[in-house]
């Protein structure tokens, strides 16, 4: 774990804020991929590479979006080792880098910004042509996948279709912080009321979505789409290291009636399967994150049988 700092690599864990609350860092590349030509970056087969880990569920967003919409023939992947060390994300164990010999992520950014300063972070839309990160923020490039590739999709499915982006925007900002970011929020709390305030607001939250899902069956409606996609991701993740390694313990997502259900059907989706990998998800949180976890002890629970359980909610669409 660390950053570069003016393209220098230094190694360190998140500073807290003055009350011991985790700060998410910004990310940096906002660049985009736009169809219209309205921005130098054109959607055209071969040109983007993602560099990913299973184990992140920021990187898991695009993942799952690149195989809802039929791009793996138009964008290709890497996946990192799940293992980060001190000297962060890394190639040692994992594919090799496609655009040059690379023993750490990190390398890939400096190739774009030489002086970058900044958390070296996946996902990564990297553009093969110009040799530069075109962004690094999860959410963006979910929907850049999703909206501006139709030409290259084999599949016409949009998960962000018009008539529906402004409910899927509002909703993506309403499980941002309490969920999907909560729960590192308490995971990587420095002082009690830090943990307790942002345990608090994760259960909360997850208690008024379970609500939400009795009454419909997706977040935004009848239809799956990019906030599902960002809820699962954080969901898949809860039992099986959030609920312990997190301290995330007022309860589980199997003890929810309709979030397991939810979580259930989106993981047993033909697309969506294949890029779960739980075994890189609880290897990389117990084994790099050793101010959480020092001893690198990765546990041999929780089961997960439940996982393959008849969800019970009708089939998808998708």
């Amino acid at each position: 774990m660390g950053q570069l700092i003016d393209g220098a690599w230094k190694a360190g864990w998140y500073d807290p804020d003055a009350k011991g609350a985790f700060r998410r860092p910004a990310t940096k590349f906002r660049a985009k991929v736009s169809s219209d030509g309205s921005t130098p970056f054109a959607p055209e087969a071969g040109r983007y590479h993602l560099y990913v880990s299973y184990a992140c569920p920021w990187a898991h967003r695009t993942l799952i979006m690149r195989a809802l919409r039929g791009l793996e023939g138009a964008i290709s992947v890497t996946v990192v080792d799940p293992k980060m060390s001190d000297e962060g994300w890394s190639f040692e164990a994992s594919d090799p880098d496609p655009e040059a010999p690379s023993t750490y992520l990190r390398e890939v950014y400096l190739r774009a910004a030489p002086r970058y300063t900044g958390r070296v972070t996946v996902p990564i839309l990297w553009d093969t042509s110009e040799k530069t990160i075109v962004n690094n923020e999860s959410r963006e490039v979910m929907r850049m996948l999703d909206t501006q590739f139709d030409a290259l999709a084999t599949n016409e499915t949009s998960y962000a279709p018009p008539e529906l982006r402004a409910r899927i925007d509002e909703t993506l900002d309403a499980i941002y912080e309490p969920i999907n970011n909560g729960v590192y929020r308490a995971g990587f709390a420095t002082s009690q009321a830090a943990y307790e305030t942002a345990c608090r607001e994760l259960f909360t939250a997850l208690d008024h979505w379970d609500g939400v899902l009795g009454r419909q069956r997706y977040l935004c409606g009848d239809a799956l789409t990019e906030a599902d996609v960002a809820m699962f991701t954080t969901l898949l993740r809860f039992d099986v290291v959030y609920h312990a390694h997190f301290k995330c313990n007022l309860r589980r997502i199997q003890d929810y009636p309709n979030l397991s259900g939810y979580l259930r059907e989106i993981y047993q989706l033909p697309l969506v399967r294949p890029t779960c990998r739980l075994d890189h998800i609880k290897v990389h949180y117990y084994w790099s994150q050793t101010t959480v976890n020092p001893h690198r002890v990765v546990p041999l629970g929780p089961p997960l049988d439940y996982l393959e359980v008849p969800h019970e909610r009708g089939r998808s669409s998708s």
